[in-house]
């Protein structure tokens, strides 16, 4: 009997190890580049079935591939291993220990779904043609894929393609969310600081005022998604920093200003939209209205996720047979996802598994310190991970 026959009864002999995998990397959480203890435990699991393991690419990312017994073409596998500075405050067994560390996004089940899935792939080798790389990144939260290229983690082998799970809580549990085209947005940081002089508040007219400055270009600048480009391709340009003066009484010297921009479309300096043109200028007329002068950088952290047409279709096709195709949903969201990186060179699919379960009170959003999963659909994951590679690797 050939592993897809059997593969359910394998993945239910190994739910255990699966969670207490999911549960004990949620009680040790380390920050991106930092998952020091993180990553050797990934390594040491992987080199105990046999594989090729590379460590330390990236700071801690960790490669493992798996030579099927004929030639064939390449599928990459991947999971994020980076947790959050976020104090946990569920009331579980596994809570982190890490204090102002926690998995509050779900990369600790990736972890395990990932693992697990090598393991069972990996007692079968023998029906592979092809080769499997199980790609474990550092850093997703802030932007690991790049550095991991950068330092050859795709060279050899170079992947064929690649897919990539997300545990999704705003799906609900049993349920899969499979899109093609853009899926994740583009993630640009800005920091702003913008140059007035400073005064008495009671003399005005003697100074300039930064600040009022700073009020018209947050205001201002919220006409690009309005305005300027098309509203069904979404753009969003939120401040979650202002920072100023010193006194009540003192208008201060400068103000500065911190933020994200966020689309769902390539968004670069030649393109239609291009979002960040459109924001310095903006900034740049507001300043020269006011008398001002300002500094802006752009910091990037990831590009429009964008799944390969191919790639989803296969998926779709995998999941129907594993959740129904009555639990099929689309889902595009503006968060950012740094899998993007990976998808700009490698035809791809990044999909979401539900994770929410309200009858178990898990309801919260990522990131949030109440953040928690249905360890119920880490089968789910498990046997996607392995069908989607088999598929993938059967395909001429």
């Amino acid at each position: 009997m050939n592993l897809l026959n059997k593969l359910k009864d394998e993945i239910t002999e190994l739910k255990d190890e699966l969670i207490e995998l999911r549960r004990d990397f949620h009680m040790y959480p380390e920050l991106g580049f930092k998952e020091v203890k993180t990553s050797k435990r990934v390594a040491e699991y992987l080199k105990r079935l046999g594989l090729e393991v590379r460590e330390k690419i990236a700071h801690t990312g960790v490669v493992a591939i798996l030579e099927g017994k004929g030639e064939g073409k390449t599928v990459m596998l991947r999971s994020d291993m980076d947790a959050l500075p976020v104090e946990e405050q569920n009331k579980v067994p596994y809570r982190s220990r890490n204090e102002g560390i926690m998995h509050a996004c779900g990369h600790d089940g990736h972890m395990a779904m990932l693992l697990v899935a090598a393991k069972i792939l990996s007692h079968h080798k023998e029906e592979i043609s092809g080769k499997i790389m199980f790609l474990f990144q550092p850093n997703e939260e802030v932007a690991g894929a790049h550095q991991m290229i950068e330092e050859g983690a795709l060279d050899d082998p170079h992947p064929d393609g690649a897919f990539a799970i997300h545990l999704w809580t705003p799906i609900e549990s049993g349920k899969m969310g499979i899109s093609a085209g853009p899926v994740m947005a583009a993630l640009d940081e800005f920091k702003v600081r913008i140059k007035g002089r400073g005064g008495h508040t009671g003399a005005p007219h003697t100074a300039i005022d930064p600040v009022l400055t700073a009020a018209d270009f947050i205001q201002s600048v919220q006409m690009i998604q309005t305005r300027e480009i098309d509203v069904l391709k979404p753009t969003l340009i939120m401040f979650g920093l202002v920072n100023a003066g010193t006194a009540t009484n003192v208008i201060p010297e400068h103000i500065d200003l911190g933020g994200t921009i966020r689309y769902l479309y390539e968004g670069g300096s030649e393109s239609p939209e291009k979002p960040l043109v459109r924001f310095e200028r903006i900034l740049k007329k507001v300043c020269e209205a006011h008398q001002c002068t300002y500094e802006l950088e752009f910091i990037p952290s990831n590009s429009t996720l964008i799944n390969d047409d191919k790639m989803a279709n296969l998926v779709s096709s995998i999941a129907k047979d594993v959740v129904g195709p009555e639990n099929i949903t689309s889902y595009i969201g503006t968060a950012g996802e740094d899998f993007a990186e990976f998808a700009k060179i490698i035809p791809s699919c990044f999909y979401f598994v539900g994770a929410g379960n309200s009858t178990k009170d898990i309801i919260y959003p990522h990131h949030h310190p109440l953040f928690d999963i249905d360890e119920d659909v880490l089968p789910i994951g498990v046997e996607m991970h392995i069908r989607t590679a088999m598929a993938f690797l059967r395909k001429e």
